[in-house]
């Protein structure tokens, strides 16, 4: 039995030769609407051309985004990309399985493909962070900063790759679904696949909104540590410079303190008793105001 379509798949080097020929001319494609196809570097596109439709397809692959170019036809699907990509290879797979009606519908299967990897590394980059929150609330690292870092450029990379994408896929689907003449099956493919893009870019923005709480809590904790280091450092200050004022004081080479002050019960009573009392007094203080009560409840919370 004849097949009812036909996939080409084109895998261009990585880095284009000087001498490299347009592809849509070497396919026989002579449309000037055509010329980008295979180029390297293009922004996301989606644009029917008459009895065709051509989209630039961006894919989340090995952790950096590359760009599938496709060309279809009531027979045929095109698809033109730079270097190994996954997610072609995952096209293939599902083709064994899922037996697409025609060449528009194995073109929503690669579509489909292609969320799923935005869908798979969000997921998995949510995970991560979540997994840095559960860190940070038993041990606070400088490391855990770079992560978060490194995850919140990492949800950017997504969002900004994958929302004008979408734009223009909505306006071209949306458009042609107003056109009567487009086929019923056709019509549910194409709300099927806004529907599961809006639930991608739902997870990548719940991806984004997790990676600024886990800054705001990582920077909510650091600052509840210098605070605990302040109260302390403000109890010494406390109890240490009244002693310090008295020592001081006390150490001057006044005529009176050198001649008079030279018994010891005067030592002892001064140099000793004075600072004992003082140091009583700063110490009672500090007991019935809230900052000696608040660094115990902080000691206790991180006991705890």
């Amino acid at each position: 039995m004849a097949s009812r379509f036909l996939l080409v798949d084109i895998e261009l080097p990585e880095k284009p030769a000087p001498d490299e020929q347009p592809i849509a001319h070497l396919l026989g494609l002579e449309a000037e609407d055509l010329t980008w196809l295979g180029r390297e570097a293009e922004s996301a596109r989606a644009e029917f051309l008459g009895d065709s439709a051509a989209f630039v397809v961006p894919v989340m692959e090995a952790g950096r985004i590359t760009h599938i170019h496709a060309f279809v036809t009531e027979r045929h699907l095109v698809t033109v990309h730079r270097g190994p990509i996954e997610a072609v290879r995952g096209l293939t797979t599902r083709l064994r399985h899922e037996r697409p009606a025609d060449a528009v519908a194995m073109l929503f299967l690669l579509l489909q493909e292609a969320l799923e990897t935005f869908r798979r590394s969000a997921v998995q980059a949510l995970l991560e962070v979540e997994d840095l929150e559960d860190e940070m609330f038993q041990r606070r690292e400088p490391h855990q900063v770079y992560r978060l870092a490194r995850l919140r450029r990492h949800a950017a990379l997504l969002h900004h790759a994958l929302l004008p994408y979408l734009q223009v896929t909505d306006e071209i689907f949306t458009r042609r679904m107003m056109d009567r003449k487009f086929p019923e099956e056709r019509q549910r493919l194409a709300r099927t696949f806004q529907h599961n893009a809006r639930l991608v870019l739902s997870t990548i923005e719940s991806l984004q909104d997790a990676a600024r709480r886990a800054f705001a809590s990582y920077s909510s904790l650091v600052s509840g540590e210098q605070n605990s280091v302040i109260n302390r450092l403000a109890i010494v200050s406390v109890i240490f410079l009244p002693l310090s004022f008295l020592t001081g004081f006390f150490g001057m080479n006044f005529t009176y303190m050198t001649d008079e002050l030279e018994s010891k019960a005067v030592f002892w009573l001064f140099a000793v008793g004075l600072q004992a009392v003082v140091l009583l007094v700063a110490l009672y203080v500090l007991h019935r105001t809230r900052l000696w009560r608040k660094l115990h409840d902080e000691d206790g919370l991180d006991d705890r």
